[in-house]
């Protein structure tokens, strides 16, 4: 008896078909995702030249008040040429990534009964800014006043005169590190509010490297050294403590 031979068809690759329509259908079933992480985007973080603006100390009298001779020197601040802030001052680069300036605002000194708004320029908060995301954050520096704070910083260290919002109150000499919750120097200097006062209340902070020390002066008062202790506590975005 002759056999007859068997025909063996060849079975579909179904395995690698289902792959296939799988990665096909991925872009409608998550449309917003890509399938490959990008990576971080790169901003640009510039300032802009400087300019004059009107400017009256926020404790002015009538009689002191000179809007003709007072001024402000205020800049923009560019992330990817979009302007996010208004600035004035000196900006301190705390890393080669982070730096902080300070913000200006524009104030509507408008009274209720007046017709049209009245805009005045003011030093605001000091700003942080990370030059590689953009990120801009708003520094709550303690007891930190916007018209007695004169803000010297050394490496991620802030050193003023700040005022304290207690009800015995006082002028305090602070040492703030970015990063940190409390501060690392916060002492007493001298009684406040005082109604005639020097202007500046206190002189600029002293730094030293080696020992890290700072010295703080009120206006016709006596300066006092104080050692800082600490470590570096900015952390920046990207940080890995593992590396």
């Amino acid at each position: 008896m002759s056999s007859t031979p068997r025909t063996t068809r060849a079975r579909p690759q179904f395995s690698h078909l289902l792959v296939a329509v799988f990665f096909l259908a991925l872009p409608s079933i998550y449309p917003g995702r890509p399938l490959l992480a990008a990576g971080p985007k790169i901003h640009t973080v510039t300032l802009g030249a400087y300019r004059k603006v009107p400017y009256t100390q926020p404790d002015a009298t009538p009689d002191s008040k000179v809007d003709e001779t007072s001024s402000l020197r205020v800049r923009p601040l560019f992330v990817d040429d979009r302007q996010k802030e208004w600035t004035t001052g000196e900006s301190h680069d705390v890393t080669d990534r982070t730096f902080t300036v300070r913000r200006a605002l524009r104030l509507n000194d408008a009274l209720p009964n007046d017709a049209a708004p009245h805009w005045i320029w003011q030093p605001g908060p000091w700003l942080s800014v990370d030059r590689v995301t953009g990120h801009i954050t708003v520094l709550r520096l303690p007891d930190f006043d916007f018209a007695v704070s004169d803000v010297v910083w050394f490496r991620d260290y802030a050193a003023y005169c700040g005022i304290a919002t207690t009800a015995k109150g006082g002028l305090y000499a602070i040492v703030a590190e970015l990063g940190a919750r409390r501060p690392v120097v916060q002492k007493q200097i001298g009684k406040w509010p005082e109604a005639d006062h020097f202007i500046p209340v206190c002189q600029p902070a002293q730094w030293q490297r080696l020992p890290l020390r700072v010295t703080l002066k009120p206006t016709g008062g006596e300066a006092t050294t104080y050692d800082v202790v600490g470590t570096v506590s900015l952390m920046e975005e990207g940080d890995n403590s593992d590396e």
